[in-house]
Formats: structure tokens, C-alpha cells, sequence
């Protein structure tokens, strides 16, 4: 045995040769890793330089804040300038739960000192500090609130990091958001030598080094919700204008909603026509056909620019346009009951046409007067109908709808020849087949359109008249829209002027419900938002509508919309004071603030303000007296 224990025995030559070729195979290895790109060698900076208070990363300026101050009460929404800004920001918000029963044994403890110091200032004969009175209140109205597990308690942090490409810019953007904050009373502070822990709180790998937290119950954790902003930029569709929250592009597709179907009401010089031309322009860019029935007049140079057709209906036009015409259907279903639906709706008519304002809708009271038709007149207008078309060779097979319509005129005769109450009856058409108003719609029509822009101005016929007319071109445009299923867009301006009657209000709400099985989208425009909503069918038609603008609006019309629209406080405070041009853009169940904006060219198309009309007259970008020598161009 040997002086220090057992004999080692003699270590192998193969072994060791074998130890020296694993350490040999780990170092070729480690230098090989040495040698790997990995993630983070693409996505790291070339340097980092720390300094008190801001620190340069590759080329780049940041510096790390963070919130230390707030104000008693926080409002929802209040980091939404934050948010939108338009700045390159990185932001971290840290939330660390805190044992209820903890934080009540402290605000009990906490009101304890305050109302002693109460009472040593009333002692003392102090003046009473109103803030240590409204910090007992709060405390009592917490610690309530946690006992009956209304309220929870957390410890919350925010911080965030700011970018830029000098020192000036730092410090133009530091001061920037420093006002944006001091404004609602939130104070903040540049990390001054943390500025290495800050930049780590605010990458997102959830690490909090800098670890400055304030008390916050849950009402207040609540509104520092980050999401504020909605984006309303898709991948298709068409450009409405400019996202205010975010700067963003709207950029939507209102035929991938529930329906096509938009409503859009403002004042007047609000910017609604404006919008309205830019969204038709816009889509037809885009394949979509356009029909538009303009009361006003405003349409015409849009519909001449694009070469599209414009038809004048008045009572010296030439222009004419039967209600009796039935529409060329191909789907089976739909042609069995082409002449059952086009029977409904020249009841409408007809009642529209002999009652007037007895079919008045009532705004007060949602009700309505007398009705244009009795029930025994109502059945002989049937029967008439029925007859009139039979004596054209019309019946309810669909082989018969090809023969040539009959007109009102016929329907006179019938009626003028039929027992009841058909002579009467009559004598209440006799003004659009012989009267005053004789010619418009008693004859065969003479149109056949084909052009993706079509405008049916109404501007020129008397006001008794102008509902009548416009309820004929929408069945007329409904007819077509049947025949020959495209993607359109059907524009009704003023609309509340269909709205005063029961039955053209009935008319457009049936449409409304129907258009989307024919790939139509109907535009309700109307500056009169009170007797619009204020009928059933007006309300009926704006649920029926997925997209809603919602530009300037009087202040008695702020609180109907307001109603209707769930609109915040805050909401409904700017809708009296947009701009021209700006307003709440609803699509579903998103809403932005959005400012509707045009090029150059497209503005010199469509512009109605006459300070922008005129400087382009003078420039020769338009004429200077309007073409107007045709009834109908194609």
C-alpha cells in the first residue's frame, strides 16, 4: 500500500486520446454558435448608449417617462391622445393585483390619521382643508365598495418610451406629450438614470425594472384601457376619408356588412352632398352602378363630367315613365309573382296620388290622419287594377308580362266605367290623365338606360308632384335592379320628402329590407333629421342600415341622434361643432371621427360651394353656364 492511500492504476492511452477528441468536437462547436446568425443579431441595434435622461440606440433619440401624478378622477378614454398620436411610441402597462382584505385594514388606518388631522386642525382653529375632506370621502366610498366585492384593488404602472431622429426632435416630442398629459392633470417623468431599466420595461419582454406603481381601484384601471382608436381600413373597398383618432384611411367595403344600406344626415352646407358624390365616383371606379334621384339640381355636372345619363322629369320633358311597366324578371319565383308585387305598389302610388296630405304622416305622436282610401275603395281600386291589366292582355302567368302595359289612362277608363266607388275614384285621377299634371306618368315610358350613372332630377316638378315623381323612380330603378342583378348603389337624396307619407315611407322601407338579395345599397340623405325620425318607418329604416354619417348637425337634432345613436357625451357635444366635411362614421359596430376628403380633380366634379364653383369657372376648369339643353344624355 502506498504512502497516500490505494494505488492509482495506469490511465488508458485509448481513453485519453478519446477525452481529447470530445473537448477538441466542443470547442469546434462553440466557435461554429460563435460563427450562427440568430434572431436577435437581425433585429438588434448596432449600439446602445445610455445617458441620464435619454439614450441613443443605433441612430435613433429615445427617452423613457413615466406616469407618477393623476387626477382624482380619471375619464374613459383619456390615453386615446396618447394613443393617436402621431409619433413613434412604445408603451407598457403593468397590473399587479393586491389582497382585498389588505388593502381595507390600510384605508381604514388611512382615514383614521386623516380624521385626526381634522380634528387637530378644528383644534387648532385651522381653516378646514377641503382636500383632506374629499380624500376621507373617497376612502369611505372604497373600502364600501371592496367589502361588498364591487370593487377590486390593484398597484399600476405605465410606461413608455418616446423616438426620434435628434435632440431637438426629442425634446420637441418630450415636451409635446408632456402638455398632452398636464392638460388632464396626469403628470409624468423622464426615468433620469433608468433609462437602461426603462427602455426594458417598455420592450415587450414583461419585465418591470423601474417598478413605479400608484393605488388604483378597478373604475380606474378601467379607463386606461390602451384600445381606444378603431381602424376601419380593409383590404377592399373603396376610400371614405381620414381616420381623425388615428390618421389613419378609411378604407371600406359597405357591401360586406349585414347589407349595403347606409344613411346619411347632416344641416345644410355641412358637407353631405360632398360625401355622398365622392362615395358614388369612388365606386364606380370600382365596377358599381350608380342611380340617383336628386331633387336639387346638384348632380348634373357630376353625372355630364363622367359621361353618365341625366334625366330630367318635369311637366314640359319629354321624358316619361309608366308606373304600370313590369319588370323583366328571371328568377322563376320572383316572375310568378311579378304582378301580385307591382299591384302592392301602385296601391301606394295611387294612394300617395289621390290622398295627399291626408296620407300625411303626423311627426307629433307618431300617428296618422284620415286615410287617403276606405276600405270599400280600396277593394274597388284592386278589382280595377286586376281588370285594367287584363285588358291588356296581362295575368299572373309570366308568359303574358311581355305584352305592352296599360297606363294610368286605362285605369281611368276602368274605374269611370265600373260600378261602386269607381266613378268617384275617377274623378280623383282625372289631374294625371287630363288635369294639370296630365302627361308625366300616363303615358308609355320612352327611357331605356344602360350607362353606370344614372340622375333622375325631380327639381323642376311642383311640390304636390315631387313625391309622386320620386316614388315612381324608385320602382322604376327597383324594377330594373330585379331584372338585371348588379352590384348598384341607389342615392336618394332629401329623402325626408318620401318620409311625410305613409305609404312612400312604407315603399322605402320595403326596399330597404329587400335591396340586399339584389346586391343593392340604398343612400338615404336628409338635413331634416326630426321629421325623418320621427316616423316609424324613418327610425326602421336607419336599423336597416348598416353604415351611418352622421356630419354637422343643429342643436335640435343633436339629442334625436344622440337617442338613436347611443352617442357619448362627448360625442354629442362635437357633433353641433364639426367642421365642413367632418362627422361620425358608423360601419357595424365601429364608429370613428372621420373628415371626408377629395382630390383636386374629384372636388372640381363635385363641389356645390359657390365660392370653389366660381374660382373654377374662372379658371375654365368648368363652364360657365351649365349644358342643360337636353332632357336626357347617355
Amino acid at each position: 500500500m502506498g504512502l497516500f492511500g490505494k494505488k492509482q492504476p495506469p490511465l488508458d492511452p485509448v481513453a485519453i486520446a478519446e477525452q481529447q477528441r470530445l473537448r477538441e468536437q466542443q470547442e469546434v462547436q462553440q466557435a461554429f454558435q460563435k460563427g450562427v446568425t440568430a434572431l436577435r443579431d437581425f433585429i438588434a441595434p448596432s449600439s446602445i448608449e445610455y445617458q441620464s435622461n435619454y439614450f441613443q440606440i443605433g441612430t435613433r433619440y429615445a427617452r423613457t417617462y413615466y406616469i407618477y401624478g393623476y387626477p382624482r378622477q380619471v375619464y374613459t378614454g383619456w390615453l386615446s391622445g396618447m394613443i393617436n398620436i402621431d409619433e413613434v411610441m412604445d408603451m407598457s402597462i403593468f397590473v399587479y393585483p393586491v389582497e382585498s382584505q389588505v388593502v381595507l385594514e390600510n384605508l381604514r388606518k388611512k382615514v383614521g390619521q386623516l380624521e385626526a388631522g381634522l380634528q387637530i386642525d378644528a383644534e387648532k382653529g385651522r381653516v378646514r382643508d377641503p382636500a383632506k375632506q374629499a380624500a376621507i370621502v373617497d376612502a369611505e366610498e372604497l373600502r364600501d365598495k371592496l367589502q361588498v366585492g364591487e370593487e377590486r384593488f390593484f398597484r399600476f404602472g405605465l410606461y413608455f418610451t418616446i423616438y426620434a431622429s435628434g435632440l431637438d426632435e426629442l425634446e420637441f416630442v418630450s415636451h409635446k406629450i408632456e402638455s398632452m398629459l398636464g392638460q388632464q392633470l396626469v403628470y409624468s417623468k423622464a426615468a433620469t438614470a433608468q433609462q437602461e431599466q426603462g427602455l426594458n420595461s417598455t420592450i415587450p419582454q414583461f419585465i418591470d425594472q423601474l417598478q413605479i406603481r400608484r393605488n388604483m381601484n378597478t373604475g380606474a384601471i378601467s379607463t386606461s384601457f390602451p384600445f381606444t382608436s378603431a381602424d376601419l381600413t380593409d383590404d377592399h373597398g373603396i376610400l371614405y376619408g381620414v381616420n381623425m383618432h388615428n390618421s389613419g384611411l378609411v378604407i371600406f367595403d359597405r357591401f360586406s356588412l349585414e347589407n349595403g344600406n347606409s344613411v346619411i344626415f347632416a344641416k345644410s352646407g355641412a358637407g353631405k352632398s360632398f360625401a355622398v358624390k365622392l362615395e358614388a365616383l369612388r365606386s364606380m371606379m370600382m365596377g358599381t352602378e350608380i342611380f340617383i334621384i336628386d331633387p336639387e339640381n346638384e348632380y348634373q355636372r357630376m353625372a355630364e363630367a363622367v359621361g353618365g345619363a341625366y334625366v330630367k322629369l318635369s311637366l314640359n320633358s319629354p321624358t316619361r315613365i309608366n308606373p304600370f311597366d313590369l319588370p323583366k324578371v328571371i328568377d322563376t319565383e320572383e316572375a310568378d309573382n311579378a304582378l301580385r308585387s307591382n299591384l302592392i305598389t301602385l296601391h301606394g302610388l295611387l294612394r300617395l296620388m289621390m290622398g295627399g296630405a291626408q296620407a300625411q304622416i303626423q311627426n307629433t305622436g307618431g300617428g296618422v290622419m284620415a286615410p287617403a282610401l276606405s276600405p270599400v275603395e280600396e277593394a274597388d281600386l284592386d278589382a280595377a287594377l286586376i281588370e285594367t291589366y287584363a285588358k291588356a292582355g296581362i295575368t299572373n302567368d309570366p308568359l303574358t308580362h311581355t305584352a305592352i302595359p296599360p297606363t294610368i289612362n286605362d285605369l281611368y277608363d276602368t274605374l269611370l266605367h265600373m260600378g261602386g266607388t269607381g266613378p268617384q275614384l275617377a274623378q280623383r285621377l282625372r289631374k294625371y290623365t287630363s288635369g294639370t299634371f296630365a302627361g308625366v306618368f300616363s303615358q308609355q315610358s320612352n327611357i331605356d338606360i344602360n350607362n353606370p350613372m344614372v340622375v333622375f332630377n325631380v327639381r323642376d316638378l311642383e311640390d304636390e308632384l315631387r313625391p309622386v315623381a320620386m316614388y315612381i323612380v324608385l320602382n322604376f330603378i327597383w324594377n330594373k335592379t330585379k331584372s338585371d342583378q348588379k352590384k348598384r348603389l341607389l342615392i336618394i337624396d332629401e329623402a325626408w320628402q318620401l318620409m311625410k307619407y305613409e305609404d312612400s315611407a312604407n315603399f322605402m322601407f320595403s326596399l330597404a329590407k329587400r335591396a340586399r338579395k339584389y346586391n343593392l345599397g340604398i343612400t338615404t340623405i336628409s338635413q331634416d333629421v326630426e321629421d325623418f325620425m320621427g316616423s316609424r318607418m324613418g327610425r326602421a329604416i336607419v336599423a336597416n342600415s348598416s353604415m351611418q354619417l352622421l356630419l354637422k348637425q343643429s342643436p335640435s337634432a343633436v339629442d334625436v341622434l344622440a337617442d338613436v345613436f347611443k352617442l357619448t357625451s362627448e360625442e354629442r357635444k362635437r357633433l353641433s361643432q364639426f367642421p365642413v366635411g367632418q362627422g361620425l362614421f358608423f360601419a357595424g359596430q365601429s364608429h370613428v371621427h372621420i373628415q371626408i376628403t377629395g382630390s383636386p380633380t374629384e372636388t372640381s366634379l363635385i363641389t356645390t360651394n359657390p365660392e370653389q364653383v366660381k374660382a373654377l369657372e374662372q379658371a375654365g376648369q368648368i363652364p360657365l353656364t351649365p349644358d342643360s339643353a337636353g332632357e336626357i344624355r347617355y
